[in-house]
């Protein structure tokens, strides 16, 4: 189950949503099908210029991004080189300037503290201008509140909202979250899904078929 390779906007007429994958270029950023941007401010286009923040390629960090997401306009990834190194007893980043400070160009990377990526699952929701930061995992079936600041993981199915963001309550029952995470729909041919789409949108996981 694939999306047309060059197919950007999912409506007609629509120049604000893009399906995110079909937009990105970045070799360490993986997005999943039927996964859409929305901007109302900005070219959703340029999302990776835009979004995601401060991912140089120095340090091989990757977003990964899911089926079937949903991200609203304003949300950012901010990665692994915006965080300044806490070991040193100087938060300045000498190691960035090496040609001013006469040091080693190979110890760059000593500049930050390298928390590993950015790893989002499928079918989440991350609402405007949230902004979720390096090292996260978000599981499964996530809502990220408006403007929330991700720092920590969030499980599955799970409202998280805040600054830092907090669990406010899961969307579902501990069973049905476990079902929805055997049968994982999103991986389900095309076909499949459209037979299901009546009752995925009516919350009835007893009549997938």
């Amino acid at each position: 189950m694939t999306i047309p390779e060059k197919k950007i906007y999912p409506r007609s007429n629509d120049k604000e949503t893009v399906y995110l994958k079909n937009v990105i270029k970045n070799p360490s950023i993986s997005v999943g099908d039927y996964t859409i941007y929305n901007d109302f401010v900005n070219d959703p286009v340029n999302f990776e210029k835009n979004n995601v923040l401060y991912h140089y390629p120095i340090n091989h960090d990757k977003l990964i991004i899911g089926q079937f997401c949903s991200i609203a306009c304003g949300a950012r990834f901010i990665f692994n080189c915006a965080n300044h190194t806490l070991n040193s007893l100087s938060t300045y980043t000498f190691p960035l300037f090496f040609e001013e400070w006469d040091l080693n160009v190979k110890d760059i990377s000593s500049a930050w503290d390298n928390k590993g990526d950015i790893t989002i699952g499928n079918d989440v929701w991350i609402g405007y201008e949230a902004v979720i930061m390096s090292g996260v995992t978000i599981g499964d079936g996530a809502i990220i509140g408006t403007r929330a600041l991700v720092t920590k993981d969030v499980p599955p199915y799970t409202i998280v909202g805040g600054v830092p963001a907090k669990p406010i309550r899961k969307r579902f029952d501990d069973k049905t979250i476990e079902k929805l995470l055997q049968i994982k729909w999103w991986g389900w041919p095309k076909e499949k899904i459209e037979k299901n789409i009546k009752a995925i949108q009516s919350g009835c996981i007893e009549e997938l078929r």
